[in-house]
Order: C-alpha cells, then structure tokens, then sequence
C-alpha cells in the first residue's frame, strides 16, 4: 500500500515485550526499502512520503521511543496505565478493545500497537484498513532488530538522525559498560529465567541475554532453542537441575508475564541443589528494563551488573548510562 498525501493515515507498528513473543512470534525480517518505505513482517509496503504528525502509541515500548527520539510532542494517545516516560500520563488513553470509530475520531496518521493486533484482532485492523489507514507490523526480537526498529520510527516521524544517534549512544554505553568487567576472573555463570511456570529461558540472541553478556555475565543456557522461531526457549526443570552445580547466579526477570518472586524460585521443588539456591544468590530484574526494545536496556545492563559485580559496577556505570540516556 502506497501513502500518497496526508490524509488520515495510521501506521500501526507491532512489537511485542518478550513475554508475549511465546505466543505470538517472530515473522519476517523488516526494513526501510529504497531510502523511504517500511516493509514490515506482514509484507505490506508504506511509502513515507513526509513525518506523520499525530500518533496513537498502544504499546509502553513505542510511547517510550517516541519520547526518546524526541517526538512526544507527536503522540496524540498511549495506551492505558502508561508510566513512563512521566510525560505520557497526561496523553488521552486508548486501547485495542476501543471501537474502531474512537480512533477515527481522534483524526490519528500513525498508530503504534502490538503483533498479537495484527492477527488477534483483525476486525479493528479491517477497519482501519478500510478507512485508508495503513498497517504496519514489526516485532524486534534481538538487538540488531531494534536498531532497525528506532531507524524505522526515525523515519516515520522525521527523526532519522535522532535514530541514528540513539544507535550511537546505546552502542558506545554498551561498550563502555562491558568494559567494566573485561578483566574480572572468573566471570559468574546465570541462569536467566523468563517464564518459571514453563520453565522457559531466553534464546542465546534475545535481548535479555545481550543485556547479561554486556554486564559480563556467562549464559549458562547458551544451548537453548527458540520456541516457534521466538526469543523465548523451553529449557525444563531437569535440563536446570543438570547445570545445578554451574549456575552462580539465578536471575529472572519478573513482571506482568512472569509474576514470580525469589521466594517462590527457592521455594520451588528441586531448586535447593542449584548453587545459586544454597548460596542466596538469586535475584529478579523487571522485564521491562530488559525485555523492551528501547534505551532503558542500559538500565537492565546496570541492574545485571549490580548483582553479579557489585564491585565493578560503582557509580561510574550510572554515570555512562545517564549520558547516553541525554
């Protein structure tokens, strides 16, 4: 579909926070095509001919980019129980549940959601379509994938050199923090948990393991496979138990889909063998600072960090991260 003028257009980008990807995985690649198209994972094409102007974010990760590329001034709606950054509580509240016809009225030409809309609710994306609004799914699931990610918005909302800066920066921060433990012997081994009642990890490429391997901790389920081709990987309870005696750390990440505790991961038939159990060495991390593609993935780094290398992780870290946050 080709975007000639500015009339009422939505855009709608689908990402998923890597607790939803277990459900609704990955597609095909994406990417901007001749300088100035998004061809997204569903196959559509939009030709961007100018930066759309008013924007409905329905997904945290997208309010939070937008805000980062400095185009919050765009956003025109978030999604319901958005907290951050502090400048989107004010923005009027829409939802995937909304009739379609709430959305018309708002007049939007960009519309940003999640994946699981694309496919789970095809009759708002019918309508949309209808109306001349044009679709766009995307979902990065690595770290490569979100760099193409913020290029993309960058596009949409004409901050391509903002984009291209916030690369810059995240990638400089990055270095800088792994730097930090280059020379610490011996590195802690982790077991990084995404979803404890199916006893599921990360895959090796996920974002969460990029963000344990920046902070110079060693995945110890490097072995897992992606379930259906997403960032999520079934490991199981005895495959855990195997490497018991390897895992120094046990983190996972806690949040809307992994509503688990430390207490509840000690408690857990078995786990007093792991070493991470027997020596208290285990830790949760909010999965939105490690699981959303967005700059606060720094945040996760540092977090990581702390725990593992609470020597080697001092205020300097902050003060790299913050720098780059700027």
């Amino acid at each position: 579909m080709t975007v000639k003028t500015k009339t009422t257009v939505a855009v709608i980008l689908s990402f998923s926070f890597v607790a939803l990807s277990a459900a609704a995985g990955y597609a095909a690649d994406f990417s901007i095509v001749d300088g100035q198209t998004v061809s997204d994972q569903a196959g559509r094409r939009i030709s961007v001919a100018r930066p759309f102007e008013r924007i409905i974010s329905l997904y945290g990760a997208h309010t939070e980019n937008l805000f980062a590329l400095r185009a919050g001034d765009l956003l025109i709606g978030v999604s319901p129980h958005e907290d951050y950054p502090e400048k989107a509580r004010g923005k009027p509240a829409f939802s995937y549940h909304d009739d379609p016809e709430r959305f018309l009225a708002a007049r939007p030409d960009l519309v940003l959601v999640r994946p699981m809309i694309d496919r789970g609710y095809p009759q708002l994306v019918q309508r949309l379509e209808k109306s001349g609004i044009a679709v766009v799914s995307l979902q990065p699931g690595t770290v490569e994938e979100m760099y193409a990610y913020w290029e993309i918005l960058g596009l949409l909302t004409g901050r391509r050199d903002r984009a291209a800066a916030m690369k810059a920066e995240f990638t400089a921060a990055v270095d800088r923090l792994r730097a930090l433990t280059t020379a610490v012997e011996p590195k802690r081994r982790v077991y990084f948990e995404a979803i404890h009642s199916k006893m599921k990890t990360f895959s090796p490429d996920a974002m969460p393991v990029f963000a344990l391997e920046a902070a110079g901790g060693i995945n110890v389920a490097r072995d897992a496979q992606p379930v259906r081709d997403t960032n999520i990987a079934a490991y199981g309870k005895e495959r855990i138990l195997a490497r018991a005696a390897e895992i120094d750390v046990y983190l996972a990440q806690t949040g809307t889909m992994n509503p688990v505790s430390v207490e509840l991961i000690k408690a857990e038939s078995g786990f007093q063998a792991i070493r991470a159990v027997k020596t208290g060495q285990v830790y949760t991390v909010d999965e939105r600072l490690v699981s959303r593609p967005t700059l606060r993935l720094l945040d996760g780094i540092f977090e990581i960090g702390k725990v593992l290398y609470p020597d080697d992780f001092p205020e300097k870290a902050r003060e790299i991260i913050n720098e780059a946050k700027d």
